[in-house]
């Protein structure tokens, strides 16, 4: 049976559309999401995502002229940054009250626990037997905390943001969210702690349950309390109707990938209807951003640890019932009664004879 807590939380959920410009909530409109190309070298098709460093590409923006230079920078004084941050205030001023424009910096966490036990064991033993177990006797990784790499990773993040802020100008991050799950509330401090922000637009992120990584039996992506994170991170926000505890995971069970971008669109909805600001971080995981990605219409983009892909996103109230996919019973996990030999790169597995409750 499907998780009747997921079934709530997604039904609900993706059933209250709400106008892009606050509106109450509507069944009638929709909002459609497009990413706007020609901006970010990651949006080209010629741009190799494996070999992409965002830090040697001044995040990938590219180098170009627009349509507002002549009238905001007659003398070529400003930078690309700073010359993007106008045509994208234009877009907005002349885009309509149905029609917004935000940026979307989306940053992966940095190496966690879990990503290290699944490149010392390989991935088909991981899978299938090493993700369902809390740890190894001498490391754990459920709700998986960063390697010492990872905390390395967001620092050096940290250090790219200075020297941009710094050099070319580029816009902070004017609103910050972040997944539940630790590796992605301690990437986020440490990439914007710090750092030279404006006074009003503060590094104070917002929890979102569904910012979330892809549901799965692994316990790396079952999250803490709440309780926990308030108490890890005290000046983090958590959004209202938060549980206490972890209603979606279930053990030897995984969400399907209909039913993460349900979501991912839900929590996106949530966003652009009722956050104003132009400018936004959004600290998650590999598998989370390339479904929001697929809801974007973005290019399938894969992210190292650590890395950060932005996104010029046009968001457009549309007056047509919400097109959204019925959720989906989650799928069984093929386990491993005993370990594969490290480094194997077949397994043999079962499916879960039990139900998810």
């Amino acid at each position: 049976m499907f998780s009747s807590a997921v079934f709530v939380a997604l039904t609900a959920i993706a059933s209250c559309v709400v106008d892009v410009v606050g509106a109450a909530p509507s069944q009638k409109s929709h909002i459609n999401y497009t990413t706007v190309t020609g901006y970010f070298l990651q949006d080209e098709a010629s741009t190799n995502a494996s070999t992409f460093n965002f830090m040697n590409n001044n995040f990938g923006l590219i180098n170009r002229t627009y349509a507002t230079d002549p009238t905001y920078d007659p003398n070529g004084k400003k930078t690309q940054w700073q010359r993007f941050e106008n045509q994208v205030f234009r877009f907005n001023r002349e885009s309509g009250r149905k029609v917004q424009y935000k940026v979307l910096f989306m940053g992966r966490h940095g190496e966690g626990y879990h990503n290290a036990a699944e490149s010392y064991y390989g991935t088909p033993a991981w899978n299938c037997y090493w993700s369902l177990v809390d740890g190894n006797g001498t490391v754990t990784w459920d709700d998986a905390r960063l390697t010492p790499r990872g905390i390395a990773q967001a620092l050096g993040v940290n250090a790219f943001w200075a020297s941009e802020i710094k050099n070319q100008k580029v816009p902070t991050p004017q609103s910050y969210y972040t997944s539940p799950l630790t590796r992605c509330l301690a990437t986020a401090n440490l990439t914007f702690s710090g750092l030279d922000l404006p006074s009003r637009h503060p590094f104070v992120p917002t929890v979102k349950e569904f910012f979330r990584e892809g549901i799965s039996g692994h316990t790396c992506d079952r999250r803490g309390s709440k309780s926990y994170i308030q108490s890890a991170f005290p000046s983090y926000k958590i959004e209202p109707g938060f549980t206490e505890t972890d209603q979606l995971w279930q053990a030897y069970h995984a969400e399907t990938r209909v039913d993460q971008d349900i979501r991912s669109r839900a929590v996106l909805d949530d966003v652009f209807s009722s956050d104003s600001e132009t400018y936004l971080s959004i600290t998650s995981h590999s598998g989370e951003i390339a479904s929001l990605l697929r809801v974007l219409g973005h290019r399938p983009f894969s992210l190292s640890t650590g890395a950060v892909i932005p996104v010029l996103v046009k968001a457009e109230t549309i007056e047509a019932p919400t097109p959204t996919p019925t959720p989906q019973p989650y799928d069984a996990i093929c386990t491993c009664t005993s370990p594969p030999a490290v480094g194997a790169t077949t397994s043999t597995c079962s499916y879960a004879t039990a139900t998810a409750a």
